[in-house]
């Protein structure tokens, strides 16, 4: 056994810690920031010092774990009959020659079933026998969790088509693990619904399906369009499991989508199958992520045991990613709401002329992010590149294959309006600091009337935009100005007839009142959200005060930092902005703190995490009395974090605020600290 050095133990801990994140990131939260390749090379490094170095490996190593965990704010926990297992990787078609070779020597007449390897979320349904007519019924419906507990999903698993509510089959009991998936072209509607409507895009179809089936609305889950097709028996009569090809067939008769499957009685079959499958991958209407190998015979799978995280008697192979040559035609150059330019790299297939085909997908457009990316990666026009796309939908460029004549330079000035383009110290970023630049203009009004600012029912970002268009709208104070061109508005009908324009209007003369800080927050001041916005008022009579406050007076603020303190200084001390504040203070708007009854400093310097469902709060009317009486209501927990206050089923926060040794509190004891 190899000698362990500190060098090992150093590179053997950071890496464990690395995947744990991202394994987080993939399983739990839906938002992962590496591709599946790249996860991969970690876990092929972690497994390659496992087993040089055996005494590393622990219970809780990735290695022997799977990723994720019940969300119980999403449903209700579920122990599992059949354990819900991953399957192992394999990388090489030697490796796949290779475990066919250990099958074929303890069962020479070993069968197997090759099969596609959809890139989703894995459900168990369970149905059972009905007295009233012989037939079987979904009983149950569960998400994967951690292999041994999931969350109850029922509810939403009807609203998927795929999901069969009956099934004509003569049995007791059965119960069916399937892939939940969503198909590109659902997955690019609602990202096209998210865009009109200014909202975050979804990374790619597998994040997007998981957090699709985990919502708390089930038609949610209906309008969003998720499949399912089923891929293993987990529990059922002997001529469904005896032959597991057999058992998919008899279920695909009965009508029930079932993965492609193949047969196949030796290695050279099985490696066709797998290159078939590897064909198929451009024609398909959903994403792979490899191809299953199982033993056909479901008795013998045990023999062939793969450790505590995989089920037996299968192996996945990961296809090598998808990789083409592209030659850069353009660099498109857009301002966003902030002012930060974002760049984006227009090519085309160096092969074909074309927009590259990766993954089944055509794509000609790149995120390039800033200029230190483009400098980096030697990014110009003409340049021929990597493009990689591995089981996501976000491409990524992948190293310079032909340098360009020439890097390409961010221009000096905003290519929208003129102006002279700064870049942020100690950052990449490059903006456009005027605050009239058209580019800015339609988000950033949008966004002063959006819910967590002033709230204006029925001024969205559709309206805005056309108001803008029309000349109605120059900045956020002209809001206020609308009500002169009434009859104007109702003649060409921007915002709709009489009734939907005297509608709009009353609600924009409501949000006079709001409190400041939801007019601070719709100032869109870099850095300064929510609840940074609730924080400065505290220390404020007057939203207006804080034009006369010194960068070293906003230092004083808890939790403002100097960057914080340099966008307030230079925001609340530019003439423009002065004058827009000036404007809304004549129309009327709110500006003075108002002191509400039963306000405190009990929890001042304390940050407090809501989570769970509490016995007499809703959750906004607890996180209002934390801030009502000085303390900082968190979403998230950290080591920040001073109390976790936990209802009923508190799921993932919980956990993480035992794991950080945080103190958890309970309704009754919250209400004590605030008497």
């Amino acid at each position: 056994m190899a000698e362990i050095t500190a060098e090992i133990k150093k590179e053997y801990d950071e890496l464990v810690a690395t995947i744990k994140h991202h394994m987080d990131l993939y399983y739990n939260q839906d938002e992962p920031e590496i591709s599946d390749y790249e996860y991969d090379q970690l876990m092929i490094r972690l497994k390659g010092l496992e087993k040089e170095y055996p005494q590393l490996v622990s219970k809780d190593s990735p290695s022997q774990i799977v990723g994720g965990i019940a969300k119980r704010e999403a449903g209700v926990k579920i122990t599992h009959n059949v354990p819900m297992l991953s399957i192992e990787d394999v990388f090489t078609k030697e490796a796949v020659s290779e475990w066919i070779e250990k099958v074929h020597l303890l069962h020479p007449d070993a069968l197997f079933s090759v099969e596609t390897k959809i890139d989703g979320l894995s459900m168990t349904l369970r149905y059972r026998k009905s007295v009233e007519d012989n037939k079987l019924h979904l009983e149950l419906a569960e998400t994967r969790g951690d292999g041994l507990i999931g969350e109850d999903v029922t509810a939403n698993a009807l609203m998927i088509p795929d999901v069969k509510k009956v099934i004509d089959l003569p049995y007791e009991y059965l119960e069916l693990r399937g892939e939940v998936y969503m198909s590109h072209e659902d997955f690019e509607r609602f990202n096209d619904q998210q865009e009109k409507l200014g909202k975050k895009i979804a990374a790619n179809p597998r994040n997007l399906a998981a957090g699709t089936l985990r919502q708390l609305d089930p038609t949610i889950t209906r309008d969003r369009g998720l499949r399912m097709f089923i891929f293993n028996i987990q529990e059922g009569p002997e001529e469904l499991t005896n032959s597991h090809c057999e058992g998919l067939d008899i279920l695909q008769k009965a009508g029930i989508p079932v993965v492609f499957h193949k047969s196949c009685k030796d290695e050279e079959e099985v490696l066709l199958a797998i290159d078939t499958i590897g064909n198929m991958r451009d024609g398909l209407e959903y994403d792979l992520d490899g191809a299953v190998v199982k033993v056909d015979k479901t008795s013998w799978r045990n023999d062939f045991p793969a450790g505590s995280k995989y089920s037996s008697g299968h192996i996945a192979y990961k296809y090598p990613p998808e990789e083409r040559v592209v030659v850069m035609d353009e660099i498109l150059v857009d301002v966003g709401r902030t002012g930060k330019l974002t760049f984006t790299g227009s090519f085309h297939d160096r092969e074909t002329g074309k927009p590259a085909r990766l993954c089944g997908t055509s794509v000609s457009r790149a995120t390039l992010h800033n200029q230190d990316y483009i400098n980096e990666m030697q990014i110009g026009i003409g340049g021929e590149y990597k493009l990689f796309k591995s089981g996501e939908i976000i491409p990524k460029l992948n190293g310079v294959v032909k340098v360009p004549d020439a890097v390409y330079k961010a221009p000096d000035h905003c290519p929208i309006c003129g102006s002279l383009l700064v870049r942020e110290e100690d950052t990449a970023d490059i903006r456009c600091i005027n605050p009239t630049c058209p580019a800015q203009v339609t988000r950033t009004i949008a966004y002063f009337t959006s819910r967590d600012a002033m709230n204006i029912m029925g001024l969205g970002d559709t309206l805005v935009d056309a108001l803008v268009s029309e000349g109605y709208l120059k900045n956020y104070a002209d809001i206020y100005h609308l009500y002169e061109h009434k009859d104007e508005l109702i003649e060409k009908g921007i915002i709709g007839k009489v009734k939907n324009t005297e509608k709009l209007l009353g609600e924009i003369e409501k949000s006079k009142e709001n409190d400041p800080v939801r007019l601070l927050t719709g100032l869109a001041i870099r850095n300064v959200g929510k609840s940074t916005a609730r924080e400065i008022m505290k220390h404020f009579e007057n939203l207006f005060d804080l034009t006369s406050v010194t960068v070293d007076g906003f230092l004083q603020i808890p939790d403002i930092g100097e960057t914080t303190a340099k966008d307030l200084y230079e925001f609340f001390h530019d003439e423009h902005n002065l004058e827009i504040l000036r404007d809304l203070m004549a129309s009327g708007l709110n500006m003075k703190v108002v002191q509400k009854e039963g306000t405190s400093d009990k929890l001042s310097g304390m940050t407090i995490v809501v989570t769970g469902t509490l016995p007499t709060l809703g959750r906004k009317e607890a996180e209002e009395l934390i801030v009502q009486n000085g303390g900082k209501a968190s979403g998230s927990v950290s080591k920040k974090t001073t109390y976790v206050l936990a209802g009923e089923a508190a799921g993932s926060k919980l956990t993480k605020a035992q794991e950080l040794g945080i103190t958890i509190i309970n309704e009754e004891q919250f209400l004590d600290m605030i008497k």
